[in-house]
């Protein structure tokens, strides 16, 4: 079991201040009060005690970012534009470098690795892998450096970062676990959709942290 564990990854995807109601973060996601994080906080340790390695998200915003609806003259927050043919939803500014809402709520200790999202500027980045114009983040290299061939994801948001990290670890290659009671989404109609979306690519979804189920798959 030790050798299968090993090849065993969890990522979980942006618990921070700015996206909780515990925090009263500034884009605050339904249902993620202080019951939440601690949820998330026991499931994250049982996982690491049953040898999984975790790695985190971190959306980490410029204070100029292009998501934001104060980067756009005349336009207000959740207003869709296009941006690189793409189209952006526009946010109030959030986790934005260094500040108390980019803050990660979690036990740091916790994790093996950080990764950080959206650090450019002019591009929305929603995965844990890559942004909107192609660059990507570090977080490739280090599951692959630990041989993991599979993934357990969950976190915040399900319909956006979530759904993009998921997707992308899919596209390269991992299979994926995503736990539905550890996600918190924006919409419910987005956030199913999302759910439809991920188990067409092949994901299996899960209630819940089940460690025996987990390995079984």
């Amino acid at each position: 079991m030790a050798k299968e564990a090993e090849k065993i990854g969890v990522i979980v995807v942006d618990v921070q201040a700015d996206f909780t109601k515990f925090r009263n973060g500034s884009l605050a996601v339904d249902g993620t009060d202080e019951a939440y994080i601690k949820t998330v906080e026991e499931n994250t340790k049982k996982l690491r005690a049953a040898g999984f390695p975790i790695f985190g998200t971190q959306d980490w915003h410029p204070a100029n970012h292009v998501s934001f609806f104060i980067s756009h003259k005349g336009k207000v927050a959740f207003e869709v534009i296009k941006v690189h043919g793409k189209d952006q939803v526009l946010w109030p500014p959030h986790c934005i470098q260094n500040t108390p809402g980019a803050e990660v709520l979690l036990d740091k200790k916790l994790f093996r690795a950080f990764v950080k999202t959206a650090t450019n500027p002019q591009y929305e980045g929603y995965s844990g892998f890559q942004d909107d114009g192609g660059q990507k983040t570090d977080l490739d290299k280090l599951l692959k450096k630990d041989k993991i061939k599979k993934l357990v994801v969950y976190g915040i948001a399900t319909d956006y970062c979530v759904r993009a990290t998921v997707l992308d670890a899919v596209a390269g290659g991992y299979k994926v676990i995503m736990i539905k009671n550890l996600s918190r989404g924006v919409a419910p109609d987005t956030s199913q959709k999302a759910i439809e979306e991920m188990k067409a690519k092949g994901v299996v979804v899960f209630d819940d942290v089940d460690l025996e189920k987990i390995k079984a798959n």
